[in-house]
C-alpha cells in the first residue's frame, strides 16, 4: 500500500514526562514556513510541549501568500 494512501495523521495522545503517562494534547500552529507548517503539541494538563510536526505543504495548498497584481 502506498505511504501517501494515509495523507496525514494527528495525535490525540502523546506521552508526557511530566504528568509520567500518556495524556490527551492539543495541536498549535507554531510557524508557518515556506515548505510548510509547524505545529506543537501541548499536554493538556500541565501545558508542557510534548511534540511537534511539520506538515509539507502540496502543491494545491495554499499557505497565506497573497500577490498583487
Amino acid at each position: 500500500m502506498a505511504a501517501d494512501s494515509y495523507g496525514q495523521f494527528n495525535a490525540s495522545l502523546l506521552y508526557c514526562n511530566k504528568c509520567g503517562q500518556a495524556m490527551p494534547v492539543r495541536q498549535r500552529l507554531l510557524l508557518i514556513l515556506p515548505d510548510g507548517e509547524l505545529y506543537d503539541y501541548t499536554c493538556e494538563r500541565c501545558h508542557s510541549s510534548v511534540g511537534s510536526k511539520t506538515e509539507k505543504a502540496g502543491a494545491n495548498q495554499n499557505i497565506g501568500i497573497r500577490r498583487s497584481g
